[in-house]
């Protein structure tokens, strides 16, 4: 019989436990209903911050579509609960509908503490929360200007960057006499306030606000010390407290601090009744982090499920973070309170970075550690808490000792806080499922799913478990694509023979051959049916443009931005016609021509070259297309010329030869029409300028593309867009879209940060070139084979009849156009094995 469970919250911790239990349920026992105060689903709220940086909130979204259309979850918004009758096992909505449940689930979650100084009402105060919350500061920021952020933890540096973000000058007042006080140390606070004052924050440590001053609207905050700082906008970010509003309607008892107290197993005083996450006060302690509630999720689903006791171990309150492009970690006991406790500090004030190691008393056994600057060594220290050290402390935490193996851990050891996976369970799954890189890892384990600081370790114990992927491109080069693109552009190289005469081995095959044409084009080496290059090339480059099923051929030439000239689309008509083609708009907003016999192929090309037209790449692993919508010509909505600046980005990077195909977009507002957030690099406008997003891509397995830089102008995003493109046609694999490249790449989205737009590698400038030179280069390949009399006399059917057309292909008509008719082909006859056969 089928169930009803009614849970209470729909932020992380209430999805967790709506995702373990869909997973796990396989029976379909409980219908769950969701009741989520909010106006939106369930999102990140760690990467709250994002959405200022250029995000959206369907980013951040947590709820798929799997979870709307599943007919046993039943989500709701804006449903606030006034009411619960545990006697009656029902709850009440603030609209006055009542629901009846089995199980009641408090997920409530915490709201933010705003100290009641004077002036804490006045309009300019704002707290740092939801996403409404932020849409509401960055309403009210005003660029230049002063900010106050009470309260220097966490979220109150998170809430410092945001105003960064926006714009303003941000001040920081923190009680505590350091930034972070629950996370770092003295020495660690002092490193981490000198690393954010350089990025152009004021921090007021040790100072308590006395008031905030004005009549009508925030004018100013007053500090203990007498210090006034004038500004009209104020955030709190001093802590949370748990919302427990329905323990008294509920007859549940509160925690002393608050919070819905529950037992072990995260169960209530009042049966069918259980509260997780930070509104859950576990034997009386709530917990402010993301992980312990997921733990409470999965312990429930667990007792719902009748598959266990479902009881809560305790909390890893272990802390990594990127704060203002600071890393910042805290792991066990990292204030070293244990009696007898010895430190190990090293500082490295010169390069920023501090590290300290909390150990026993006779130095056996690592107690908990500090972090800042550098976290590194995060991933293998944390696992390590409690067991004894596998190594001197000092080759832990020096640069020169770089930490130590990952066999040190043992099984038990936690490597996912987050989703407390172990060493041993990631192993296991590495052996019994095959596993062979970190996303087989992640997706089986869920390890490094949610923070992502274990992923270093992940890759660690792959390597462990002799996953070990050959870089060979393929037999006959043991170079991986990268390899050989460096060799190339270093030596000079300008053919396959000689590249494998020097570098490699044997003849070739299907897989390098068009590898190395791939490379040789990107680097500028002429026409790619040039001499040997046309017969390195795969199938539809040999005759630039794509085979169909029939054996025929479709020509798609470009049409930058999706913009087209009445006149020109009068010609592709005409061509159509002529030729007998049939016609279909694509999904790139080009019209693509299908049916073209391989003699045709010159014959149509010169009929659109006339006309200005050129190759669209169709055929080639390069620069498909870059769509766009109208942009602010024409819609009410946009912000930014789209159209303009999708031409702009197609003309340049056209012919770019890739490892994997390229596509783009540019949208003119946040509305997203030209779906830039499905493209290798994706554009979206801001009031600001533009939003680059990069590794996207639809296909069998679509990924939304990642925010890399915001609010640009046009000549920074072209720079990023150049540098994004040839580090990506360096480094890359064969056949590897950007989306896997960038997944691949040891840090992923925040080392291409740093590579792209910061620069750390110093190539920039050598990548701009790169780019400028395919710029100035570049020629239409169609054009190449049209003025050339040896390239155009491959276009034929049959060598030894090169006017006689391929029998074989034959059409029939439908919807008033052509499309391939059946093709019979003679097949074999094949005599039994007991028949006699004549000779």
């Amino acid at each position: 019989m089928t169930r009803t469970l009614v849970v209470v919250g729909h932020g992380m911790v209430g999805h967790r436990l709506v995702e373990t239990l869909r997973e796990r349920d396989e029976a379909n026992t409980w219908r769950i209903v969701v009741l989520g105060e909010e106006p939106r689903p369930a999102y990140d709220r760690v990467a709250l911050s994002s959405y200022l940086d250029g995000k959206s909130a369907e980013d951040l979204s947590l709820t798929g579509q799997d979870v709307i259309d599943d007919p046993m979850v039943d989500l709701r918004l804006n449903a606030a609960v006034t009411g619960v009758d545990t006697g009656a096992r029902t709850v009440t909505l603030a609209d006055g509908e009542s629901l009846t449940y089995d199980a009641l689930v408090l997920a409530t979650g915490s709201k933010p503490f705003v100290p009641p100084v004077p002036g804490h009402q006045l309009p300019g105060n704002f707290v740092y929360r939801t996403i409404e919350d932020l849409d509401a500061i960055r309403d009210s920021a005003t660029e230049g200007a002063d900010g106050v952020v009470i309260g220097g933890g966490l979220l109150g540096l998170e809430a410092a960057n945001a105003l960064r973000l926006l714009g303003m000058r941000p001040h920081v007042v923190e009680m505590a006499p350091r930034l972070m006080p629950l996370q770092v140390d003295e020495g660690g606070g002092q490193v981490l306030r000198g690393l954010v004052e350089e990025l152009g924050l004021t921090i007021h440590a040790g100072a308590a606000t006395q008031s905030i001053d004005g009549e009508d609207h925030v004018t100013g905050v007053t500090l203990a010390d007498g210090t006034v700082i004038d500004t009209d906008l104020v955030v709190f970010s001093a802590g949370v407290r748990p919302r427990d509003e329905l323990a008294e309607i509920a007859g549940v008892t509160r925690g002393e601090r608050g919070g819905f107290l529950v037992d072990d197993a995260c169960r209530t005083d009042v049966e069918g009744v259980w509260a997780i996450g930070e509104c859950a006060a576990v034997d009386g302690r709530c917990y402010g982090l993301v992980a312990p509630g997921y733990t409470m999720a999965e312990g429930v689903a667990e007792q719902l499920l009748e598959l266990g006791e479902g009881t809560f171990p305790g909390a890893d309150m272990s802390t990594k973070l990127k704060l203002l492009g600071v890393d910042v970690a805290s792991f066990g006991d990292a204030h070293g309170t244990t009696e007898g406790a010895l430190e190990v500090v090293y500082a490295n004030n010169a390069a920023g970075t501090y590290a300290k190691l909390v150990l026993s008393d006779d130095a056996r056994v690592l107690l908990g550690g500090v972090l800042v600057g550098d976290a590194s060594a995060y991933a293998v220290l944390r696992p390590l808490v409690d067991r004894e050290l596998p190594a001197p402390p000092e080759q832990l935490l020096l640069p020169a000792g770089s930490g130590v193996d990952s066999g040190a851990l043992p099984d038990d050891a936690t490597v996912c806080s987050c989703n407390n996976v172990t060493k041993g369970q990631i192993t296991c799954a590495i052996a019994e499922h095959g596993l062979a890189d970190v996303a087989e890892v992640k997706s089986c384990t869920k390890a490094g799913t949610s923070c992502g600081s274990c992923v270093p370790m992940l890759k660690t114990l792959l390597n462990e478990c002799g996953v070990v992927t050959s870089k060979a491109l393929c037999e006959h080069f043991t170079q991986s694509r990268a390899e050989l693109f460096e060799i190339v552009q270093a030596t000079g190289v300008g053919s396959f023979s000689e590249l494998i005469t020097k570098h490699g081995s044997g003849r070739g095959c299907d897989i390098c051959k068009p590898a190395v044409a791939s490379i040789l084009a990107s680097l500028g080496n002429g026409h790619i049916l040039e001499g040997e290059q046309a017969a390195l090339q795969d199938t539809n480059d040999r005759f630039l443009a794509n085979i169909q099923r029939n054996g025929t051929y479709s020509v798609v030439p470009r049409v930058p931005g999706g913009e087209i000239t009445p006149e020109k689309l009068i010609v592709l008509g005409e061509v159509a016609k002529e030729f007998g083609l049939y016609t279909k708009i694509t999904g790139g907003q080009r019209i693509d021509l299908f049916g073209a016999r391989v003699e045709q192929l010159p014959e149509i090309w010169k009929r659109l070259v006339d006309a200005g037209f050129e190759s669209g790449h169709a055929y080639g692993k390069a620069l498909r297309t870059v769509k766009s919508c109208v942009g602010n010509d024409w819609c009410r909505y946009g912000v930014q010329d789209s159209v303009s600046m999708a031409i702009r980005l197609e003309l340049r990077y056209r012919g770019l030869r890739s490892p994997h195909k390229l596509k783009s977009a540019v949208s003119g507002c946040a509305r997203e029409c030209a779906e830039a957030r499905g493209k290798d690099f994706g554009v979206i406008a801001t009031d600001k300028g533009w939003n680059l997003y990069v590794g996207g891509n639809g296909g069998f397995t679509p990924r939304h593309a990642e925010l890399l830089a915001a609010d640009l102008d046009d000549e920074q995003l072209i720079k990023l867009i150049d540098r994004f493109l040839m580090f990506y046609v360096r480094t890359a694999d064969r056949l590897q879209r950007t989306s896997a490249w960038v997944e691949s790449l040891e840090g992923g989205l925040e080392h291409l940060k740093e590579v792209i737009v910061e620069d750390s590698l110093g190539i920039a400038a050598e990548l701009e070139a790169a780019m400028q030179r395919h710029v100035d280069t570049y020629s239409d390949e169609w054009a190449g084979v049209l003025s050339d009399p040896g390239k155009l006399s491959r276009f034929v059917s049959f060598v030894n009849a090169p006017d006689a057309p391929d029998p074989t292909i034959r059409f029939i008509e439908e919807r008033g156009q052509i499309r391939p008719g059946p093709v019979s082909l003679p097949m074999p006859a094949f005599q039994s094995l007991n028949q006699e056969v004549h000779s």
